[in-house]
């Protein structure tokens, strides 16, 4: 198997036969012409079935996951709920982090719930608690790791080992597929927003689902062309190019982030310092064996409480106060009022006084100057 930067640049990405483009082309076409009745030139018949930019993009990151077949959406949200719709109905039951992403706890809790479907709250990185939470009608289990956002991390071999006929599906959107392997460590399916790393700037919104199983890749297919849950192929040709440089771009991510939480443990405004990188992080170990690098994500508390922390998160002029993560530019939000806010009252509620950071690829320097002046200010 080639390298990960040559599969990035390379898979799914060979010149244009017609025109020998070096780039993909973007095919803005939502038909294709046909060589008689029910006689497909070239495999494509219409953009919601099956696009050609589309396909450069789903084979690519088929390639950097290891997987034989990938699936790009409008959105991971939008991945989501087409592989649930796939892998549940109603009386069945999945279980989800302790910790989860907002929006995947909105989607379970909100709306799956609605159509006969239960689910439990886990810290899966207590086996123990996973397998006493395990039922007959246990279906999926939903891992992230790094979760989203503590920063927990969970032993992917260790939840194939015990997940017995659930399928593991595995969010691999903060590791990216750069630092991290899901597939080859006994994942079923690996899921993407690629709004995030994959992307990387910022600039696009995207889902990716990439997994082994062909039978199951062709009810993912059927059922994502059903329901149209679809990128248009600029898009699709967005998230390919971010795709090029997702190695150098996770490597300056992951030193960045590395500065970024040293420099936050030594600040005396800070806690706790939420970053699979520093030794003392519980998940510290499984990270190292199951990742390359710890990436670029960065949590932290603010010792005086909430309205510090939202000081902090008004007061930095580098990290821009913004949703979303994955881009080359520095984010800060604060959760419980923003991406987690969907989480409140619940289980799943994030601490107020939580800060999270995107840190992007500027000069570490320059964003660790930037977050002591806005710490110190918060104090």
């Amino acid at each position: 198997m080639k390298g990960f930067s040559t599969r990035a640049i390379h898979a799914g990405q060979e010149p244009d036969p017609t025109t020998g483009a070096v780039i993909v082309p973007i095919h803005a076409s939502s038909t294709f012409a046909q060589d008689g009745v029910g006689g497909l030139r070239s495999g494509y018949e219409y953009s919601r079935s099956a696009n050609p930019t589309r396909t450069a993009l789903q084979e690519c990151l088929a390639a950097l996951e290891g997987g034989a077949h990938g699936f790009a959406f409008g959105s991971g949200m939008g991945a989501s709920d087409v592989l649930l719709r796939v892998l549940v109905k109603p009386g069945d039951h999945i279980v989800i982090p302790h910790d989860a992403y907002g929006g995947t706890f909105r989607l379970v809790d909100k709306v799956l719930t609605q159509w006969g479907v239960t689910y439990s709250t886990v810290d899966l990185a207590d086996i123990d608690a996973l397998r006493a939470a395990l039922r007959p009608q246990t279906r999926v289990i939903w891992c992230e790791t790094p979760t989203n956002p503590l920063l927990g991390i969970a032993d992917i071999a260790a939840l194939a080992e015990v997940k017995g006929a659930a399928r593991l599906v595995v969010d691999n959107t903060f590791a990216s597929p750069y630092l991290q392997q899901p597939l080859a460590l006994g994942a079923d399916v690996v899921l993407h927003s690629t709004t995030k790393y994959v992307g990387g700037h910022s600039d696009v919104v995207g889902g990716a689902l990439v997994l082994d199983d062909d039978g199951l890749a062709e009810q993912i297919r059927f059922t994502q062309n059903s329901v149209g849950s679809v990128p248009g192929p600029f898009d699709a040709w967005l998230t390919l190019r971010g795709a090029k440089t997702l190695a150098v771009r996770m490597e300056r991510h992951s030193d960045n982030a590395e500065q970024v939480a040293q420099a936050l443990a030594a600040h005396p405004a800070v806690s706790t310092v939420l970053y699979p990188g520093l030794p003392d992080h519980p998940g510290h170990a499984i990270a190292a064996r199951q990742m390359r690098r710890f990436g670029g994500m960065v949590s932290f508390t603010v010792k005086a409480g909430k309205e510090a922390a939202l000081k902090v998160c008004a007061g930095t002029e580098l990290f821009t106060l913004a949703e979303s993560l994955g881009g080359v530019e520095s984010l800060i939000e604060h959760p419980g009022e923003m991406t987690h806010a969907s989480v409140a009252g619940s289980v799943l509620e994030v601490p107020d006084s939580l800060v999270r950071l995107s840190v992007g690829i500027e000069d570490a320097a320059d964003l660790v100057e930037d977050l002591t002046h806005a710490l110190d200010a918060a104090r």
